[in-house]
This record gives structure tokens, sequence and C-alpha cells, in this order.
């Protein structure tokens, strides 16, 4: 005799394959010629019965497994039979592929490609239609202008940075409830907030850091941004200059270079103003002292002590300071000759 499963189900599956399982009805035992293949009919019946009463536990307990897989795999059959997005996302390859080769200008003509194409998703800004391809359709969009924008940075074009910037920014604010966070969100805001800078929008780079929460505010992307701008205002130079080493993300290196010229030419200035302020001081003390130290002094003598390289230079510094040193109250007398 088989032994029976004592959980009470049917044969085990290890005694398909046992001696017992030859002993059947009418056919087994010693002598019968009829042995083997009434032990092959059993084990047929035996598998038969077996698979069929797996096969029906298995329908009705996973039967809710069953369709939902049917369902996504439908779904999933939408999606690729949907000819527009097939092509943008091929596309989208193509302009990938050429970004790693750092072929910048195929990267801008399939760009304008891919721009003119997404006009026809109806999901996208500023329609937002909640089309059967609405997430897969932003998201892709998301992606591409998020590379845009890191083109325009490696083409060093700062119009067609605020342009696709713009273009992204209502997937980071309108669509954050239909699309997972990107990991690029927070470089790109900060990059933008990096411009900002660079260019001297100081009041825009404020407003667009109020409209950050205060979980971006901690990301180090916007704090950078954040504390240059701080140490930019304070005019220490020096600190911007050395924050170029210090950058969270490559594409910062662009706008963190044009900030070093900015502030390099800020220092000159400085360095120039302060130069002509103590020049001037200097120059209106000498002369204040020189109508008590000499009764006359040449031309010559006067423009070199004054710092002065012509005879006009000298006249018309005389005529101004005449009210604050009155030299000819004093006797001081210039000799107009060489």
């Amino acid at each position: 005799m088989s032994r029976r499963n004592p959980k009470g189900g049917g044969t085990e599956l290890g005694e398909f394959f046992s001696p017992d399982s030859a002993e059947t009805t009418g056919c087994a035992g010693p002598g019968n010629v009829k042995e083997d293949h009434c032990v092959r009919r059993s084990f047929s019946q035996r598998l038969s019965f077996e698979a069929l009463h797996l096969f029906s536990s298995f329908f009705l307990k996973g039967g809710v497994f069953y369709c939902s897989a049917v369902k996504c795999s439908v779904e999933e059959e939408i999606r690729l039979m949907d000819p527009k997005l097939t092509e943008v996302s091929q596309l989208f390859e193509r302009f990938k592929a050429a970004f790693l080769r750092k072929d910048y200008d195929t990267c801008s003509n399939l760009l304008s490609q891919l721009k003119v194409k997404l006009t026809e998703f109806r999901s996208l800004p500023p329609l937002f239609e909640d089309t059967p391809n609405a997430v897969r359709e932003l998201t892709i969009a998301r992606d591409i202008y998020e590379h845009a924008v890191v083109l325009s940075v490696k083409i060093e074009d700062q119009d067609a940075f605020e342009r696709d910037f713009f273009q992204l920014k209502p997937y980071y604010t309108d669509a954050c409830n239909k699309l997972p966070p990107s990991p690029q969100e927070y470089p790109i805001l900060g990059l933008n907030l990096l411009r900002l800078l660079v260019q001297n929008r100081i009041a825009e780079f404020h407003t667009e850091l109020e409209l950050l929460s205060s979980a971006a505010l901690e990301n180090p992307c916007i704090k950078h941004a954040v504390e240059l701008e701080q140490s930019f205002m304070e005019g220490a130079y020096n600190r911007v200059l050395s924050a170029r080493q210090t950058v969270p993300h490559d594409t910062y290196v662009y706008f963190m270079d044009l900030l070093a010229k900015t502030v390099s030419g800020c220092v000159l200035c400085y360095i120039f103003c302060i130069f002509l302020i103590v020049k001037l001081s200097f120059r209106d003390e000498i002369a204040g002292c020189s109508e008590k130290a000499y009764d006359y002094l040449s031309m010559n003598d006067a423009k070199q002590m004054l710092m002065f390289t012509s005879d006009k230079e000298l006249s018309e510094y005389i005529k101004e300071v005449s009210n604050v040193v009155n030299w000819g109250a004093v006797g001081l007398t210039i000799r107009m000759h060489c």
C-alpha cells in the first residue's frame, strides 16, 4: 500500500518515483504479465490526479496574483505599443549616448527634436492631463530637461541654462505629487542659485531661496550656494575663491570659475580704490606741509612730489586745493619753468 500524506492530502511528490506505487488493484503481483503496463498506467493516473489537484489549488488560492500579473502584462504591452513614447525613448537614448561621447553638437540637435516631440504629450505641463502613460511621459520629460540643463553648462550657454531650467522647474513643483523625487533635483537647484549669484541677481537669488523647504536648505548643494553668497556679501573673497576646491558637483566648476573672475575683478577694483584714496590723502597731506617747508618749488619738483605726470594736472590740482591750502597766502610760489 502506498503511504498517504499525514495532513490528509494526496500522495507525497517523492512517492511518484517509489516502487510502492506499483501496487494497484488487479494489476500488481508476481507472475502478472501486465505488471509493467499496469505500473505505468497507475503512475500516470496518480500523476494526472496530483497535477490536477495542485493546479486547482493554485488557481483557487493564487487567482488574485494571476489576475494581477495578467493586468500588469497588458498595461506594459499598452505602453510598448505607444509609438510616440517609443520614439521619444529611442531618441533620448541616442542623446545620452552622444552626451557620454561629449558630442555636444549632436546632443543639441537631438535635444531640439526631443523638445518638439514632447509637445505631443498632453500629460506634461501646463495641461497635466491624466493619460494612460502620464507617469512615464512625465518621468522621461523630466529626465530630458535635466540633461538639457547640464548640457547648457557643458557648452557654457547661460541663456540656454535659464530657458531649460524654467522648463524643468514645474516637474519639481507642480508634478511632485505624481513622480518620485529625482536625484538630480537639488544639484540643479543649487546650480541655478550659483548662476544667479554669478550674474549678481541677488534679489532673485533670495526669492528662489524662499521657495525651498527646510529639508532642501540642509542639502549640501543648496548650502554651498548659500555660504558662497554670505561670503561674497561679507567681502570674504578668500573663502569664495577657496570654495572652488569643495564643489559638491562637477557641473558647479563652470560657474565657480566665472565667480572667481568676478571676485578677482572686485578685489582688483577694491585695491585700486584703496590706492587712490591713500594716494589722494598723501597728496593733500604733502601739499599742506609744502607751504611750511618751501618758499618756492619748481614745476618739475612739484609734479614729482605730488605724483603728477603733467603740468596741466598739477595746475588743476592747485585750483582744487586753493580753498584748503592757501598757497598764495603763505608766500608759496611755483615757478612755471623746468
